[in-house]
């Protein structure tokens, strides 16, 4: 049975991981003639992420000690490896994926794709009237930016593994694996077909990362105090 992997790193979610791990559910349900197989990396959670996960069908959950996202992302993807997966998908636990997310990766795999840059769209309940109007004066549906997010990215196990997967990095590891991947020469599609919806706060998990760029972009357009990003 040919197997599509999913890593999701986790770091006190609550929240939001189960509307993330329904969002992925469902997306798996979409998948015809392959298996899906599921792992939440709770990484040094201190409150219920890893409880609520465990009451969502379908999914494992690895709980490991604050090893950070570059390790968590490696462990998940692994433990699919190790389950026989020939395509690793990555999301985040503050994110939703589209119905069709892994329906369209494993298309890509088919079409001989080693890796898909996705493209992510904040919560727009998290965003200011001006900060809306700001994303969609500066993204446009059918020209992917090409920008990296671990929230948004899929992967052949083959070519994971020969650049030797994700490094234990404290943030970039996706933007890292990229370059790598580019490097070995991998078949890297940008796409904006199955676009995640990820958190729009600007407190995240990493010092970086998807908030710490909104914060950036916050800063610009005067809805934030430039001293604090």
């Amino acid at each position: 049975m040919r197997r599509i992997g999913v890593v999701v790193p986790a770091r006190d979610e609550e929240d939001l991981v189960e509307r993330c791990l329904r969002s992925v559910v469902t997306a798996a349900e979409a998948v015809v003639g392959a298996e899906v197989v599921v792992v939440l990396v709770a990484d040094g959670c201190t409150d219920r992420t890893a409880a609520i996960a465990r009451t969502i069908p379908g999914v494992e959950v690895m709980v490991v000690r604050a090893a950070g996202v570059g390790a968590a992302r490696e462990l998940g993807a692994r433990r699919a490896i190790a389950r026989g997966c020939s395509w690793i998908a990555c999301t985040d636990a503050d994110s939703e994926v589209p119905a069709a997310w892994l329906v369209e990766q494993l298309r890509l795999e088919s079409l001989g794709w080693d890796g898909m840059i996705g493209t992510v769209r904040p919560d727009v309940a998290d965003l200011s009237e001006v900060e809306q109007e700001h994303w969609l004066a500066t993204h446009h549906q059918g020209h992917p930016n090409g920008h990296v997010h671990g929230a948004n990215l899929g992967v052949r196990t083959a070519s994971f593994v020969r650049v030797g997967g994700f490094r234990a990095l404290a943030e970039h590891e996706d933007v890292d694996l990229v370059e790598r991947l580019r490097a070995s020469g991998a078949w890297l599609i940008d796409s904006d077909e199955v676009e995640v919806t990820t958190s729009g706060r600007r407190e995240g998990r990493t010092v970086g990362g998807y908030a710490g760029h909104l914060r950036r972009v916050a800063a610009m357009l005067g809805d934030m105090d430039p001293a604090v990003v």
